[in-house]
C-alpha cells in the first residue's frame, strides 16, 4: 500500500471484524451521551406521574426491541436476534428500575434525569469490569437505555440508519446492535467504531450482513466530519482518511483479485468435493433456520452437516409444539433430499437461553446446565423434540446428533429416550425411519478420550472444535487478555482430533468437523491429514473450502499431519498447514495491498 502522509492521506489501524473494502463519504454519528436531558425538581404530588411515565417508556421500549428482534430473526437469523434478549433483560432489571424510582421518590427529580443517572452508573460499572466480553455488553446497555430516554423525551432517534438518503460509511464512537439490525444495506457501505472487538454483538452482525467493518479505532469520530472521504479495509483493519489516487488504485487491484477469486470459486459449485488424488471428502453446510436451505443449495454443499435447533426455542414466549418442530425439520429434509440433514438436538444453556424457562444464574454457565445435560433433566421437552425429528426422518435423509456428550452414560440415557419415542410412534402408526443414524458431538476432552467406547454405539462423530479447544486449554476465547492462548493448532488439540478419527475408523464410522476450524482454509490440509471425513461450514465458506480440497493431495496432508503430531509448537504447525494451503492457490489468502 502507498505510504501514509501523501496529500493529506492518513491511516488509522484498528481491528478487522468483517471482511471487505469500501470507500466513500462518511456519516459521523454522536454517542448516546450527546442527547441533552433536562434536570428539574418535582413536588411530592408529582412523583406518581413520573413513575407512571417510566413504566410507559419501559413498555414502549420493550415493544420496540421485540419488533427489531423479530425483524432481525427474519432477515439475518435467530442467532443475531438473540442479541436483543439481553436488551429485554435490562428493561426488567429490578436494580435499575428500583434505583430510578428511588431517585424520583427520595431526591424529587424528574424521571428523565433519574433514569439517565441510574443508567450511567450501571453502564460505568460494566465498562470498568476487567473482562472484554462484559465490557462489550456495556454497548448493549447504552443502546437500550438510549431508547428509553428517547421515549421519555418524545424524540426520534437521530442515529436511525434505516432512513439514510445517500450511500455512506458510518463512523461512530460505538454502534448499537439495534442500529446495525435495521440499517439499509443499500446505503451503508461499511462502518467503523472507536471501541469494540471481534466478539462484540455489532461485529457479529456485521459479518452476518456481509458489510465491511473495523472497530477499535480510538477517537476517530472526533477526527472526521460528515462528508469527508475515506476508505475502509475490513481485511486488514485500516481506515484510510482522504485516500490518494494511488491508494484507491491499489485497492482497486485488490477488488479485482477478489472478484476473480469469486468467479473461480463459482466454477467449483457443481463439482465433487474430491482431493486431487481421489479421496472423497463430504462438504456440508451449517444452518440455523429453514430459510437458509436455499443458500445451502446454491453454494454447492452436500446437504446440512449441522442444523442448530435452538432458534425454535429462543426469543419466544412459549415452547414450540411437536407439530411446529416437525414442520421445520421436515421442510429442511425435503429441500436437501437426497442429501442428508444432520439435526443437532437442543444445545440450550451457556450463552443461549429460553426466555420462558427459569434457569438459575450459574457462575460458569459453559460448564453447567446445558445441552444434553439440560435435555436429560427436562425429559418432556426432549421427548417432544425427539418425536418431531423421528417423524421428519420419514421425509428425507435425516440424521441426528447429541451435543456435549461427556461420557457413555449420557449417550445410553439419550438413546433410551429415543427408543421410547420410537415405540410410541409405532403404536400410533406414525411413520419414521427405523434406520435413523444417531451420532454425537465430540467437544469435551473426556468424550475424545472415551471415543473407542462411544464409537461402538453411534454411527458418526462430529467435532465441535470451538468448545473442544476452550475446554481442553481452559481458555475463554472471549477474554482478550488470554485470547492468544486460544490455539486451534495446539499439539494437544491435534492429538484429541487424531484420537477421535482413529477410534471412529476402527469401528467403521466417520468423523466430521463443524466448528470454526472447519471454516479456516489455512487449517483444511491439517484436518484432512488427521483423518477427518466430513467438513461442515457456513454456506458462504463452502466454495472456498471445496476449491482448496480439490487441489490438495491427501497423501501430502497426511505427511503434514504426521509432522504436526511430532511438533511441539502450535505456531509452527499453523505455519506449515497454511503454507501447504497457500501453495495450492495463493489467491485464497491474498488480501495485501
Amino acid at each position: 500500500m502507498s505510504a501514509a502522509g501523501q496529500t493529506g492521506e492518513r491511516i488509522i489501524r484498528g481491528i478487522p471484524v468483517s471482511e471487505g473494502v469500501c470507500h466513500g463519504k462518511v456519516l459521523v454519528l454522536g454517542g448516546a451521551e450527546s442527547l441533552a436531558v433536562p434536570q428539574y425538581s418535582i413536588g411530592e404530588g408529582e412523583t406518581a406521574a413520573h413513575i407512571e411515565r417510566l413504566q410507559k417508556a419501559l413498555t414502549t421500549t420493550r415493544r420496540q426491541v421485540l419488533d427489531v428482534q423479530q425483524q432481525v430473526s427474519r432477515t439475518i437469523g435467530s442467532r443475531d436476534a438473540d442479541i436483543f434478549s439481553a436488551h429485554l433483560l435490562v428493561l426488567e432489571d429490578p436494580a435499575l428500575v428500583d434505583e430510578v424510582i428511588r431517585m424520583i421518590e427520595e431526591d424529587k427529580v424528574n424521571v428523565e434525569h433519574a433514569f439517565k443517572v441510574a443508567a450511567a452508573r450501571y453502564t460505568e460499572a460494566l465498562s470498568a469490569i476487567d473482562d472484554e466480553f462484559l465490557r462489550e455488553r456495556a454497548a448493549d446497555m447504552r443502546d437500550v437505555t438510549q431508547r428509553v430516554l428517547n421515549n421519555l423525551l418524545g424524540r426520534m432517534d437521530d442515529n436511525d440508519l434505516s432512513r439514510l438518503e445517500a450511500p455512506c460509511i458510518v463512523i461512530s464512537p460505538d454502534l448499537a446492535p439495534s442500529q446495525t439490525a435495521v440499517l439499509d444495506k443499500r446505503r451503508v457501505l461499511g462502518f467503523a467504531t472507536e471501541i469494540g472487538g471481534k466478539t462484540s454483538h455489532t461485529a457479529i452482525m456485521a459479518r452476518s450482513l456481509q458489510i465491511p467493518a473495523v472497530v477499535g479505532l480510538g477517537n476517530v469520530s472526533r477526527e472526521l466530519v460528515t462528508g469527508q472521504h475515506v476508505l475502509l479495509d475490513g481485511y486488514n483493519g485500516l481506515l484510510v482518511i482522504s485516500p490518494t489516487e494511488q491508494t484507491l488504485w491499489e485497492y482497486g487491484q485488490l477488488a479485482k483479485r477478489q472478484l476473480s477469486l469469486e468467479t473461480k470459486l463459482r466454477d467449483t459449485l457443481d463439482k465433487a468435493s474430491v482431493t486431487f488424488d481421489g479421496a472423497r471428502i463430504v462438504l456440508s453446510a451449517n444452518i440455523e433456520v429453514p430459510e437458509e436451505v436455499e443458500q445451502v443449495k446454491a453454494c454447492g454443499a452436500e446437504g446440512v452437516g449441522l442444523y442448530r435447533t435452538e432458534y425454535l426455542f429462543i426469543n419466544r414466549r412459549q415452547l414450540p409444539a411437536e407439530e411446529e418442530q416437525y414442520q421445520a425439520y421436515r421442510s429442511v429434509a425435503v429441500a436437501v433430499k437426497p442429501h442428508p440433514v444432520i439435526i443437532r438436538t437442543l444445545d440450550l444453556g451457556g450463552d443461549k437461553f429460553c426466555s420462558h424457562l427459569t434457569m438459575a444464574p450459574e457462575l460458569n454457565p459453559f460448564l453447567g446446565w446445558r445441552a444434553i445435560r439440560f435435555c436429560l433433566q427436562e425429559r418432556d421437552l426432549f421427548r417432544t423434540q425427539l418425536r418431531a425429528i423421528l417423524r421428519a426422518s420419514a421425509e428425507g435423509n435425516v440424521k441426528m446428533m447429541y451435543p456435549m456428550i461427556s461420557g457413555l452414560q449420557e449417550l445410553v440415557e439419550a438413546n433410551a429416550l429415543v427408543d421410547e419415542c420410537r415405540a410410541d410412534l409405532r403404536r400410533q402408526g406414525v411413520p419414521f425411519d427405523e434406520n435413523l443414524e444417531i451420532g454425537i458431538m465430540i467437544e469435551i476432552p473426556s468424550a475424545a478420550l472415551a471415543a473407542p467406547a462411544l464409537a461402538k454405539r453411534v454411527k458418526f462423530f462430529s467435532l465441535g472444535t470451538n468448545d473442544l479447544i476452550q475446554y481442553s486449554l481452559a481458555v475463554d476465547r472471549l477474554n482478550a487478555r488470554i485470547a492468544h492462548l486460544y490455539e486451534p493448532t495446539h499439539p494437544s488439540i491435534l492429538r484429541l482430533i487424531q484420537m477421535t478419527t482413529e477410534a471412529a475408523h476402527a469401528q467403521g464410522i466417520w468423523t466430521g468437523v463443524c466448528g470454526e476450524m472447519a471454516a479456516d482454509a489455512a487449517l483444511t490440509p491439517l484436518l484432512l491429514g488427521l483423518g477427518v471425513d466430513e467438513i461442515s461450514v457456513a454456506p458462504a465458506s463452502v466454495p472456498r473450502i471445496k476449491h482448496l480440497i480439490r487441489r490438495l493431495k491427501l497423501s501430502e496432508t497426511q505427511q503434514l499431519a504426521k509432522s504436526a503430531l511430532a511438533s511441539e509448537s502450535g505456531e509452527e504447525i499453523l505455519a506449515a498447514s497454511r503454507k501447504l494451503a497457500a501453495e495450492m492457490d495463493p489467491s485464497l489468502f491474498d488480501t495485501a495491498v
